[in-house]
């Protein structure tokens, strides 16, 4: 009898039941009703104090906390003089995520409500100027059609109707969300389940949050392998970073709490695996990604990367073994250990990190670098994507570390048939 084989299909299929249903949406009827008691919000006066500990700057609490980006919109719904700035807000957001093809419609309508004196939500903060430039732009549909009019908005909002908020029970709300979110947490709040993946300093193993009933992603460090391989300080920059960036093209950081053995962060579940996988061993007969396919993905890539960089942020690891795939065929960068934050007033900095194959020419160099360095990794991982191996090196190959970085510094990159011109010329 195979234990090991009914060991994987037990787990598999605890697994499975965890999720309620096959893509895991349905969570309420996984919920631990004795945990879920326990996420009570507090009473008002034990959490007043946190006003004085706490950012409560408008770009703190509306933009960079979910939570209090959305208490605040729903502060600016039940307040009447504020009904145009807020739709006009969400507007705007849905104007930047559309696609270029439904733009025109969406910045008609934008025009329409909200810049015209007889529109249901005229928005009279918008100078004539600002709306004389947006019309004049109106039909191309760009990028930086409505720049301008974010600015101006968000300046607006920072003023009277942000003041009126700091004063409302919304702020209090949001004081005892952020009292709870800084309750702590430990291994008791979570089921284990199947392990996902194995690396040098631990394992990843699927979880499930008693309280809510959610699965995740929770990442084990070993602390006697982080001692012996000097990786705290890795892993600690890590949590800090997950902490602070908050996009859906980077893994979340849901809770982080560390056991006698291990210092453990649980973050989103990717349950579609790593893009390495999907290039060389879904198909091996054909490995690799069509065109369009790796530009959909390098696209949403790209939004990750700069979402680290607004935040002085440098990625240094991009590789397609940590770029994971969700259910929806969406991606997202993980494992930031090795990512570094640029010090105040700097611009560039110093360090030997990254994979060998993928590091940029000034860090093999030893030379000072930016963000700069993550698109050269990007485009490795494009042609990598598209060619099914590295352009450094032959699939299989091994290579000598300085072998590895005398090619990347001196050889020049060959395509073949299935990079378009556009493709070759762009890497």
């Amino acid at each position: 009898m195979d234990i090991g084989g009914l060991t994987t299909v037990v787990a598999n299929s605890a697994y499975i039941n965890a999720r309620g249903s096959f893509d895991g949406t349905n969570t309420a009827t996984s919920r631990d009703k004795k945990y879920h008691s326990r996420l009570m919000l507090p009473n008002l006066p034990v959490c007043e104090g946190l006003r004085d500990t706490l950012d409560v700057t408008f770009d703190s609490v509306c933009v960079e906390q979910p939570i209090g980006k959305r208490l605040f919109r729903e502060f600016l719904d039940k307040n009447v003089e504020y009904h145009g700035a807020c739709r006009l807000w969400k507007d705007l957001e849905a104007y930047d995520m559309a696609e270029d093809s439904g733009r025109a419609k969406k910045a008609s309508k934008i025009v329409q409500h909200y810049m015209e004196p007889s529109g249901k939500h005229f928005c009279s903060f918008l100078s004539e100027d600002l709306i004389a430039k947006v019309k004049e732009n109106q039909e191309a549909a760009g990028d930086d059609l409505f720049v301008a009019a974010w600015a101006t908005l968000l300046d607006f909002l920072r003023e009277t109707p942000y003041s009126s908020f700091l004063e409302s029970l919304f702020l209090k709300r949001y004081l005892q969300w952020k009292w709870l979110e800084m309750q702590p947490m430990d291994a008791d709040w979570f089921l284990d389940f199947r392990v996902l993946g194995k690396g040098g300093f631990g394992e990843v193993s699927a979880c499930q949050m008693k309280a809510t009933g959610k699965l995740y992603a929770c990442k084990k460090l070993n602390k006697k392998r982080l001692k012996k391989r000097k990786g705290f300080e890795g892993a600690m920059v890590e949590k800090r970073i997950l902490e602070k960036v908050y996009s859906r093209f980077i893994v979340s950081l849901a809770y982080a709490f560390q056991t006698k053995e291990e210092i453990c962060l649980v973050m989103t579940i990717m349950n579609g695996g790593d893009l390495k996988y999907h290039i060389y061993l879904v198909d091996e007969n054909n490995p690799g990604f069509d065109e369009p396919r790796a530009c959909f993905y390098i696209a949403q890539i790209i939004q990750g990367l700069e979402h680290l960089h607004q935040k002085r942020i440098i990625y240094r690891d991009l590789k397609p073994e940590n770029v994971l795939l969700d259910n929806d065929g969406n991606v997202r960068i993980s494992d930031l250990g090795l990512a570094v934050e640029l010090q105040e007033g700097k611009t560039q900095t110093k360090g030997y990190a990254g994979t060998p194959g993928y590091m940029a020419p000034e860090m093999l160099k030893g030379e000072k670098y930016d963000t700069s360095v993550d698109y050269f990794t990007l485009g490795v991982t494009l042609y990598e994507f598209i060619a099914a191996k590295n352009p450094f090196r032959n699939r299989g190959e091994k290579v000598e570390r300085e072998e590895m970085k005398e090619r990347m510094l001196t050889r020049e990159v060959t395509y073949e048939e299935n990079f378009s011109e556009k493709c070759s010329l762009a890497l």
